[in-house]
């Protein structure tokens, strides 16, 4: 059974390990982060960011929450995605979802009133069911919780490209790339369902005018 000593021993386990294969590893990680990537996942303890893609530490600039929100008046995510964008310099922002996300399954069911706080967080969810209610109605209702799920990360990642902080990194800097991609439980396995760059047209409405 892991116990908050079990954790603790095998964070030392780990860093003698580590050190032992490079001495200096510590000592050049404590002066600085140069990630290149910017990682918003789901808090799900089964899609650890760095681990599903064998990343070290240092490699990815980590921001989880409950299925991967990008949401515009969520400060925390935003002050995040500044950091990484505009002091980080970040080439990639990637925002990955995965099959079997609790959170999306819970947005399609009747709200709890016990859970006050997280049925506000996944009203967003809902409206991208909204969205896209016409094609998730049509198709094989065993089908549907995995397409929802698709949707949900590709509704995240045009919500980065109309906040203010992409959109001038676009015209200045066109970087960085924005992806959406999926993770399987079942396979560990990702898949890509996204991509936008600079190139990308913005719907109007989104744009900034400076």
């Amino acid at each position: 059974m892991l116990t908050p000593e079990k954790l603790l021993l095998e964070n030392k386990a780990w860093s003698e390990e580590v050190s032992r294969k490079d001495p200096g590893f510590f000592k050049l990680l404590a002066q600085e982060q140069k990630p290149e990537f910017l990682w918003i996942g789901c808090a799900d303890s089964r899609v650890p960011a760095e681990t599903v893609v064998n990343a070290q530490p240092g490699e990815i600039f980590v921001h989880r929450n409950i299925a991967n929100q990008v949401i515009t008046t969520d400060f925390n995510c935003l002050s995040v995605l500044q950091y990484a964008v505009e002091v980080l310099k970040v080439k990639h922002i990637i925002v990955c979802g995965h099959y079997g996300c609790g959170g999306v399954k819970a947005a399609l069911q009747p709200q709890k009133s016990n859970l006050v706080i997280a049925n506000k967080w996944l009203m967003h969810i809902k409206d991208v069911y909204r969205l896209h209610q016409d094609e998730l109605e049509a198709i094989d209702p065993a089908k549907k919780i995995d397409r929802m799920i698709e949707l949900n990360i590709i509704e995240q990642v045009y919500r980065l490209a109309h906040t203010s902080i992409v959109q001038w990194a676009w015209k200045h800097e066109h970087q960085p790339t924005l992806h959406g991609w999926v993770y399987g439980l079942n396979d560990g396995l990702i898949d890509e369902l996204i991509k936008l760059d600079y190139n990308t047209q913005i719907h109007p409405i989104y744009q900034y005018a400076d």
